[in-house]
């Protein structure tokens, strides 16, 4: 009999630098910021691709609420080194008007490495995402959960969509993140695998003949994480609040709680086809939170607030049991009130209507941003 995994949860963020004079990304930040955000924050933060980004991490927890508090120490740290130098950070998976050809890349040995390796893709990396991690101790439960989640990876991703504007357009997309980001190899779902060995077979493969040095170089939206005994998902745009993070995390942890619930009693999730759960992650990166997704077991469009409400009740006894379920329940809220990209078109809109030309419109929309990732 498998052991029952810990379940614990560690988030990633990635925050976006902006300059408080102009709402342009700082390009290239004075080289005391990110040693002051050092000083406070240790190994859990660390520079990104660009130099205009940094990225967060969380220590694992057995609770949401803690997770949430732990981010939110965080937060609040790369505020206060960042207001020293006249910088703020915003949690958002695009910058409302930034351009990448503006951009610099942070020299390290990995980074120039990829950039030489994948060409326009990953200098157009202008892009932040949120990681969630979830404690599955077994090898070969973690492939198998993970077979089994990949169906609700789009109900995460239209929860959290925050990247509506890509350099100073709306793309009509409430995660133009995702059209960016599966212009990189390895991306996308996960193949279906049946054990861990597979995996690591499939990885051994693309090593040896030199495409990749390390299971790190799979991007897929959940993998095995090649650092840790967890499932990650890879698949959401950051959120620009922390109670949004907080209930995305209540239902990925939920979510997982669930699945080994199934198999204790010997039963699954059925495992559809790719081309199927491919379509929801479409209507979820084009519609966001109130929006449709399918419902593939009575084969219909069902809008997300319905779906939500179908979920939470499915996996309420798993976050009751976790303790989360006041954070649970703010994912109905989110299909009902809309995601960060809903927000930022709204703020865009009434900057017009009050008079603002398209560039003083997406400044308003930085100041919302802002706002809202100080908000805790």
């Amino acid at each position: 009999m498998i052991a029952e995994p810990t379940l614990t949860l560690g988030i990633e963020e990635e925050y976006l630098i902006v300059d408080r004079k102009t709402r342009d990304l700082v390009r290239e930040p004075d080289a005391g910021f990110l040693a002051a955000c050092a000083d406070l924050l240790g190994e859990q933060v660390t520079g990104e691709y660009l130099q205009c980004q940094v990225e967060v991490g969380t220590k694992p927890h057995k609770r949401v609420r803690d997770a949430r508090e732990d981010l939110v120490g965080l937060r609040k740290a790369i505020s206060a080194a960042a207001e020293a130098f006249d910088y703020a950070p915003i949690a958002a998976s695009t910058h409302p008007f930034a351009n990448w050809r503006e951009q610099t890349h942070t020299r390290k040995e990995r980074y120039d490495a990829l950039r030489d390796d994948l060409g326009l893709p990953v200098r157009r990396m202008l892009i932040c995402g949120m990681h969630m991690h979830i404690g599955i101790e077994d090898e070969d439960l973690r492939i198998d959960l993970m077979n089994q989640a990949t169906y609700f990876l789009p109900h995460l991703l239209a929860l959290s969509c925050s990247s509506p504007f890509w350099e100073g357009e709306d793309t009509g997309l409430a995660s133009c993140r995702l059209t960016v980001f599966d212009a990189l190899p390895r991306t996308g779902l996960p193949d279906v695998l049946g054990s861990y060995g597979e995996y690591t077979r499939m990885v051994g493969q693309l090593v040896k003949v030199g495409c990749i040095e390390d299971s790190s170089k799979i991007w897929w939206d959940i993998r095995p994480s090649s650092k840790f005994p967890t499932i990650e998902q890879r698949v959401t745009d950051v959120c620009s609040l922390v109670d949004d993070v907080a209930a995305i995390a209540a239902v990925y942890q939920s979510i997982m709680s669930f699945l080994f619930r199934l198999r204790k009693k010997n039963q699954r999730w059925r495992v559809y086809p790719q081309t199927l759960i491919l379509e929801n992650r479409w209507q979820a990166q084009r519609n966001g939170a109130m929006g449709r997704l399918i419902d593939h077991g009575r084969g219909e469009l069902v809008p997300m607030s319905e779906l939500m409400e179908e979920l939470i009740e499915m996996i309420g006894e798993d976050a009751e049991r976790l303790a989360c379920s006041t954070e649970l329940a703010r994912a109905k809220a989110i299909t009902l009130n809309g995601n960060s990209a809903d927000r930022q078109r709204v703020n865009y809109k009434a900057a017009l209507d009050d008079g603002a030309n398209p560039h003083e419109a997406s400044i308003v929309v930085v100041d919302g941003l802002i706002e809202e990732y100080s908000v805790s």
